[in-house]
């Protein structure tokens, strides 16, 4: 389904489960009284299941989804950052980085269109593993450029309102959060080493504004609601202690519903 049709389809509303306590690194915490996903429905089919991939830059979400990538009945959706770097021939990402005051509001808006995008187009397979989210874009990303002063008040509750209309009406399901959690600086190193021409002007401050959000989102549950449980991975490993923690949290992230107490 593409964006503009499935901004048209009213009939079907997101039902978000709210998550109680405190998710502890490299556990998965489910609310409480509830199963995960997977889960038989009325008609005898089974639900499919909706995994998102959280973390700040750099924060390893490309190796996660190239490591399930390999497993069948999964389906892997990168951020759609091509698109970002070319609208009509604007590269709407390497303007934000350039000048967030001016360009923040502009990308913001096109980011949440495709993540829209993302999430309401047919699921071919059972799994579908997403890298970020539509959440994450409006309680992350555009909640900093707000915070830090460089989106203006009326354009933050524009975009507010159209995120609250998208969750209010549209199927926006989530069954699971994998969060990468790391430090700013092990963020800025590999920042470093991987050179994409948009974040050279990227510098630590920003990575850890990020952070924060994350934690404040995923780990203290202060402000914005999760809606799914939390699978928090340690990501401040290298690459092949990464994988490793993958094949060990292979199952939880996979067949969540198998888990039935609460952390």
């Amino acid at each position: 389904m593409r964006p503009l049709a499935a901004l048209r389809n009213l009939s079907r509303t997101l039902r978000v489960v709210l998550g109680c306590g405190r998710a502890e690194p490299r556990h998965l915490h489910l609310p409480c009284g509830q199963r995960g996903p997977g889960k038989i429905m009325q008609n005898g089919s089974r639900k499919k299941t909706v995994i998102c991939i959280e973390g700040n830059i750099a924060s390893g979400k490309t190796t996660c989804l190239e490591y399930f990538s390999k497993t069948p009945n999964i389906e892997v959706i990168t951020e759609p950052v091509t698109r970002w770097r070319n609208v009509h021939g604007h590269n709407l990402l390497g303007l934000m980085y350039q000048d967030s005051s001016r360009w923040g509001i502009t990308l913001q808006t096109y980011v949440q269109l495709t993540m829209l995008d993302m999430h309401t187009r047919p699921m071919m397979l059972p799994v579908r593993m997403m890298e970020r989210s539509i959440l994450s874009a409006k309680y992350i990303f555009v909640e900093n450029l707000y915070r830090s002063g460089k989106m203006p008040e009326p354009d933050y509750v524009v975009l507010t309102e159209w995120f609250d209309w998208i969750m209010k009406n549209m199927p926006i399901s989530v069954d699971l959060i994998v969060y990468l959690q790391l430090s700013p600086k092990t963020c800025y190193e590999r920042l470093k080493m991987r050179c994409r021409e948009e974040e050279k002007v990227v510098p630590m401050e920003y990575l850890e504004a990020i952070h924060n959000l994350h934690e404040e989102w995923l780990i203290n549950r202060t402000r914005f609601t999760v809606p799914a449980p939390v699978l928090v991975i340690n990501a401040d490993d290298d690459l092949q202690n990464m994988i490793r923690q993958y094949e060990e949290h292979r199952d939880s992230i996979l067949t969540p519903d198998s888990i039935q107490r609460c952390l």
